[in-house]
Order: structure tokens, then sequence, then C-alpha cells
């Protein structure tokens, strides 16, 4: 009997969030529980329509999609158009209209799912952390409720993408951050932090995106492979005028992915300590190397508001509240991606 995974996801659709999406679909072990679509890439709203857009294109219309804060917790909000095109979806052509967002907010939307499913759900955050947060704030006692949260944000010691060390997701909303950091850090199982220094190595190329393409495909994937490889281009695009070469970082689906089959070998363990998705329990899937570290966020600092810190010399005395993935196979997860995404959706006659 397969174990279902149920998982709560938070995004900011985005590109690579939508990579991410696609292959959230294709594990039919996976009950998506809620999507929550926030402010971050783009404005709150248009990052609802571009994801209630997505779902629409893979024929996954009955899931629900919680409409996400409009701002951070302090501040105005900060978008990136230039990385993700003036919708969030790149040259992506996107349906609108085909269906709506649910009207629980995002906030409440999360603790609804952890009180669902207590002990089990694993949370993923591939947006900034604001309706965590604020979540955290209707019932502190998420950490406990969550099985792990995984979450793509960060740069430590490192160069970032927003600011000179800045990662996108942490640089829109510090404060969230912090908060989720300094809650989920007294979890059992640590949350997992996978930064940019890491998950940059998952670089997209133009010719492994023809191999996700090349295979007979059924409609609505058809179409939904179609729309991604335009929003792709959008994004290689990018990283060439970025100086990363005519190639795209997807940070967001290994995140996914990791949080996914780590939760598939907390039930079904492989004797092998590798680094493979097959994995024993407790390793991080595809991960070389992850960390744990006292990690906290600089709010203050007038060059370097929204850097991760980590006290990797511990320093602070303090216990370490995070697991930090510090380098990861990215060969091997590529290939896995591209298999997964080529394959499709293997049950569309249970949706």
């Amino acid at each position: 009997m397969v174990q279902v995974i149920p998982l709560f996801l938070d995004c900011d659709p985005g590109i690579d969030d939508a990579l991410a999406l696609g292959w959230l679909f294709c594990q039919d072990d996976v009950e998506i529980l809620g999507i929550a679509a926030s402010g971050g890439n783009v404005s709150t709203a248009q990052v609802l329509t571009n994801t209630l857009g997505w779902l629409q294109l893979a024929g996954r219309t009955e899931l629900s999609v919680h409409p996400g804060a409009e701002h951070p917790l302090a501040g105005a909000s900060e978008y990136a158009e230039e990385t993700h095109g003036d919708t969030g979806a790149g040259y992506a052509r996107l349906p609108t209209g085909g269906f709506t967002a649910d009207e629980l907010p995002a906030a409440q939307a999360w603790v609804r799912a952890a009180r669902a499913y207590p002990g089990e759900l694993i949370g993923v955050l591939t947006g900034p952390a604001t309706n965590l947060a604020l979540a955290l704030q209707l019932e502190p006692q998420l950490p406990q409720l969550l099985k792990r949260l995984f979450i793509m944000g960060g740069a430590f010691n490192y160069r970032g993408n927003t600011r000179p060390t800045t990662e996108w997701n942490v640089s829109y909303d510090p404060e969230a951050t912090k908060a989720v950091i300094d809650a989920f850090g007294a979890s059992t199982h640590l949350p997992v932090i996978g930064p940019i220094e890491a998950t940059e190595a998952v670089a997209l190329t133009p010719e492994r995106l023809q191999q996700m393409l090349d295979r007979p495909r059924s409609e609505p994937w058809s179409g939904f492979l179609d729309q991604l490889a335009e929003a792709l281009r959008f994004y290689f695009e990018f990283h060439e005028t970025d100086g990363h070469g005519y190639l795209a970082h997807v940070h967001d689906p290994y995140v996914t992915a990791a949080a996914v089959a780590w939760a598939r070998n907390q039930t079904a363990a492989e004797p092998e300590q590798d680094s493979s998705p097959h994995g024993a329990a407790g390793i991080i899937p595809w991960a070389h190397e992850t960390e744990k570290a006292a990690v906290d966020v600089e709010l203050l600092g007038s060059l370097t508001r929204g850097e991760t810190v980590a006290d990797w010399l511990g320093r602070w005395g303090r216990v370490p509240n995070a697991e930090i993935i510090r380098s990861l196979d990215a060969e091997a997860f590529l290939e896995h991606l591209t298999i997964t995404l080529r394959q499709g959706p293997q049950h569309h006659g249970s949706h």
C-alpha cells in the first residue's frame, strides 16, 4: 500500500516555482493539501493568476489555491520582473478564468492543513516566508504540528542574487524569515534550508529542456510543458544577461523534490547511506553535504539587511536551529527532473 504524503506548498510563481509545481503534479503519492500564492517575484494578484493558470494547464483545477499576503511584514514590496518577466511567467501564455482561488487566506490554510495532519504534514516554502510567519501568529504550535519544513532561501557566506549578500526570498521579507527559522528551530526535525550556493548548481540548459520535450505527450501535459518551455526561454535570457550563460538556475524544484523524497524515506528507508533519492531515513536526498548550525537573519544592516548568517564555529553559543544543504548532486537531480517531467503524470484518471 502506497503511503500518501500530505504536503502544503507556499510559492510565488515565478518560473522555477512552475517547474516545482510540474514535478509535484507527477507524484502520485503526494496529496497537495493547498498551495499558497503570494507576492514575491511579482505582485500577489499576479502570482495568484499565474498559479491558477499553471494548474489549469496541467488539468489540476481540483487543487485549492489560497491568496497570500500582499506585502512583507515590514515595509513595501519589491518585485523581480527583470528575472521572471512582467507577468512572472516569462514568455508563457497562461489561461485565465478557468477556476478561482479559495477564499481562505494562505496563513489560515497553513494552519488548517497542519491541524488536519498533525505530525504528518510536509511544508515546502519556495517563496517569501510572509504567509508562514502570519500562520505562526495564528497557531504558535505549527512547528510541532508539521513533520518537517523545507525552505528554499538564503545565501551563507556567498554572493547574493538580489543585493550583494542576500537571496531573493529572504530579502523580500527578512522579518518573516527570521520568525519562521526562530520558531521551527525547536522542531523535532530541524528545518532544512536549501540556499543558493547549493541550489545554483541545478542549472537547466536548453539541451536538457529539449530532452524533457522529446517524447510523445498527451493533453493536458503537452500544453503545460510547451508553456513551461516558453517561460524558461525568458529565464535563460535573464541568466545570460546576468553573466551566468544561456541557462537557468532552477532552485525550487530541487528543494520541493528533496522534501518529498525525504518524507518517503522516513517510512521506507533503504539500508545504504547514500545521497540518492532512495537513501536512508534522515539523509537529505541528493545532498552531498549538509550541516546543522545556528542561523539568524540580519534585519538592521544598512548594507546587509536580509543576509542569512550561520554560526559555523559556535561563537554565539546557541544550539543549531536549521540543517543547511551545503552541496548536492546536481547532475543526478537534473536527470531525475528531466525523466519525471518527460514522462508526466501517470495518474490523470484519479483526479
